[in-house]
């Protein structure tokens, strides 16, 4: 289920940052700095985690909304770990 536009990707790697380690379960609430905001947008909250129809898969997706527009996208929750491209808490 997709609720407004996926984020874009696919994200290059960055070689040398340690991975972020992320329970999934764990990600409702949780701040996100973009490394490079783009629309003003630099602020994230994970607003929903979006759990699949059979309980017995695991999580794929969360939904994130901009703090500064209200924006809302969905993207594959593994993104988040990509230290290129977001960083945990807010910077």
């Amino acid at each position: 289920m997709h609720i407004g536009p996926v984020f874009p990707g696919p994200f290059p790697y960055m070689e040398n940052s340690p991975p972020v380690r992320l329970n999934p379960r764990k990600l409702l609430l949780s701040k996100w700095t973009a490394v490079q905001p783009q629309r003003k947008e630099k602020h994230f909250l994970v607003i929903r985690v979006l759990l699949p129809d059979d309980p017995a898969q695991p999580i794929t997706e969360v939904e994130l909304e901009a703090v500064y527009s209200h924006r809302r996208f969905v993207l594959p929750w593994k993104l988040l770990t990509d230290t290129a491209v977001w960083r945990q808490g807010w910077h």
